[in-house]
């Protein structure tokens, strides 16, 4: 069975290493896509009023388009997205929360410019309940 590649990119970085990750293991790849696309304003996490930050910190689910089909026949799913305060961001929180991940072995990949994988693993266990977070490593 082939295995599948999740990502969310925000600016491209995540984007290129899934797609690496899913040639290299002959994998299906799925992006996940916010409803309302992230603009250049909306990431500048400088700004405490960007939505960025009103997501995080106001714990705000992003609805997400699309859905990854048969995905209970995968058994190893690497995701991958960009480290946001330590942890996923939240529409990457989002999409986990409406699969059921039972028996399903997880590959963490998290791009960052400067933030190290301090506890992103352990952060997403709750979004992807009953599935099994192998390994997590930062890219940079």
């Amino acid at each position: 069975m082939k295995p599948l590649v999740i990502y969310f990119s925000a600016e491209g970085n995540t984007a290129k290493v899934a797609k690496k990750i899913a040639e290299d293991k002959d994998a299906d790849i799925f992006e996940i896509v916010p409803e309302e696309p992230y603009s250049k304003a909306d990431l500048r996490w400088i700004n405490p009023i960007a939505r960025c930050n009103r997501e995080k910190f106001g714990k705000k689910d992003v609805p997400v388009v699309g859905t990854v089909e048969n995905f209970a026949e995968y058994d190893t799913v690497y995701i991958g997205f960009p480290i946001w305060y330590g942890c996923a961001p939240n529409v990457v929180n989002t999409f986990c929360k409406a699969y059921d991940w039972t028996g399903k072995k997880i590959y963490v990949f998290a791009t960052s410019g400067g933030s190290g994988i301090g506890k992103t693993a352990e952060k997403l266990q709750p979004y992807v309940n009953g599935g099994e977070i192998a390994e997590a490593k930062l890219i940079k």
